[in-house]
């Protein structure tokens, strides 16, 4: 693929990565409870661009496309944008800035307290996207950026402990992520069985 091309598909993800922003304001305006339907949308959106950030190497690993990598930062962006529209959401819109409620929320409520480790951890990733942290950091910024195997658990244990009723939607995010997860452990696994193999031989 081209450079031109990949240029013009970055153009275009980068578009459609807004669309559930456009799609949740809109909706928004005929919610029974605006503040809860955004504050529940912002975070399945964040979940889903973690989802889909961890999708990019197994499907460049199945398809061989390599290019594939050039979005993975676009995406895990993306995931940080609709995560700090979801914590604005809930400091601003749903607690005014009383920030004596919010650490007692952060304390005392188990979901919101995973919620906000994962916001925070994500912090990092975010400020280390850039090539330049990239070139700084050399090893350390794969060290770095193993977070996120401990940022998308926590967000998905968020928003299971959240539900009191149907786990539908929690489910599917925690079989989707035990699904990526297991890949990668299968292919460590490979690696390191053909490298003692090699190794013998």
């Amino acid at each position: 693929m081209s450079a031109l091309a990949i240029k013009r598909l970055k153009i275009v993800l980068f578009l459609v990565c807004l669309i559930p922003l456009a799609r949740t304001a809109w909706l928004a305006i005929s919610a029974v409870n605006p503040i809860e339907f955004i504050t529940h949308q912002t975070g399945t959106w964040t979940l889903i661009f973690l989802l889909l950030t961890l999708t990019i190497t197994p499907l460049r690993q199945i398809t061989g496309r390599n290019e594939l990598i050039r979005f993975r930062r676009m995406l895990g962006l993306y995931a940080f944008f609709y995560v700090c529209l979801h914590f604005l959401t809930w400091l601003v819109l749903d607690h005014f800035f009383d920030f004596h409620a919010i650490i007692k929320d952060i304390i005392k409520r188990p979901f919101i307290t995973v919620g906000f480790l994962a916001f925070v951890l994500l912090i990092p990733l975010a400020v280390t996207s850039t090539d330049k942290m990239m070139r700084r950091l050399k090893r350390n910024w794969g060290r770095l950026h193993k977070l996120i195997y401990v940022i998308a658990p926590l967000g998905v244990l968020h928003y299971w402990w959240l539900v009191k009723r149907d786990i539908t939607q929690p489910l599917i995010f925690a079989v989707l992520l035990g699904i990526l997860l297991a890949w990668r452990v299968v292919r460590r696994q490979r690696a390191v069985a053909a490298a003692t193999s090699g190794a013998r031989a």
